[in-house]
């Protein structure tokens, strides 16, 4: 039978992000991916904002909550989707664990700014029994996947170096690529300071740093949000160019061969092969993900421990400001 579902926010990746779009086309919010996935059966919606709960109802035609405690009155749920505010996830998780008791937790990414309330929110999971994942949604992307296993069947050949360019805060954006980068190249090691950065929005720092994880390195690099958006990666490995473009919208690879006009050298091949990603669906590739856990299949969701170690890093860059 498909899984009780409960998401707790109503924000854009609660409900907001694709409202008005193709349904058959894009799938960017818990709302739209747990009410259309056949392992699930979303059950409804917890948000304090009246005008939030009234768009939820209207377009999904299912009840919304003020609180958690009112969502008891309904079916209760296994999964539960925590999409508040990052400043409330610690709140949020312990209502969570106090009134329904679910077998999984979804949690926003970060965990926390905070790395005790970050600890404290593994630790009470782990004790209650419950599967704790964040969501980091590029690991669950067909692209994604498929560059993890060039590199770890040594087609990509390590080691390898790279920036990437990221705005809107170290922790918020920054740490989507810095969970992504732990994904392909293994844990974190050491980091090195380039430029302590600026405050974004007075709160989230964004240095300029080189990281170097346990099969290569890569230099942050921090954009103007205000200006434009950018988030890009690009590594460099001695089989080849990965790129990843467009917030993972774009992948491609370009594989060294020999010149054919200069004997002994090397050079990129200028055609690029696409490696085919499913970013225009992503929470629907996590909602995939979540029902192998269920299946008990394989996954490649992030867990509580690992986003842990993630926000664990980051603050470690971040002391060096």
């Amino acid at each position: 039978m498909p899984e009780r579902c409960l998401i707790i926010g109503l924000g854009q990746i609660g409900m907001g992000y694709d409202i008005g779009l193709d349904l058959q086309k894009y799938v960017y919010s818990h709302s739209r991916a747990f009410s259309i996935h056949p392992a699930f059966d979303l059950i409804g919606a917890v948000d304090p904002s009246v005008l939030q709960r009234g768009i939820f109802e209207n377009i999904y035609n299912l009840p919304a909550y003020p609180d958690i405690e009112s969502s008891l009155k309904g079916d209760i749920a296994s999964l539960v989707i925590i999409a508040s505010p990052t400043v409330i996830h610690r709140e949020t998780i312990n209502e969570v664990l106090q009134h329904l008791q679910p077998k999984t937790i979804l949690c926003e990414k970060p965990l926390a700014y905070d790395l005790i309330e970050a600890r404290e929110m593994v630790e009470v999971c782990q004790t209650a029994g419950v599967n704790l994942f964040v969501n980091y949604m590029r690991r669950a992307d067909p692209g994604v996947i498929e560059v993890k296993n060039r590199i770890e069947s040594g087609y990509i050949v390590e080691p390898i170096k790279g920036f990437a360019w990221y705005s809107k805060g170290f922790l918020n954006n920054g740490s989507h690529f810095f969970n992504l980068l732990e994904f392909w190249l293994g844990p974190f090691r050491k980091a090195t300071l380039l430029d302590a950065g600026r405050l974004w929005e007075n709160k989230d720092p964004e240095p300029d740093v080189q990281i170097e994880f346990k099969h290569g390195k890569v230099v942050f690099l921090a954009a103007w949000e205000e200006c434009f958006s950018h988030y890009t990666l690009e590594l460099l490995t001695q089989s080849g160019r990965l790129r990843y473009e467009q917030e993972g919208k774009l992948i491609s690879w370009q594989k060294t061969y020999s010149d054919p006009n200069f004997s002994g050298y090397t050079i990129l091949q200028s055609e690029l092969e696409i490696i085919v990603n499913g970013m225009d669906r992503y929470q629907y590739n996590v909602a995939d993900q979540l029902a192998n856990v269920n299946a008990e299949k394989p996954h490649y969701l992030c867990t509580g421990h690992q986003a842990l170690e993630t926000l664990e890093a980051i603050h470690e860059v971040i002391k060096q400001r």
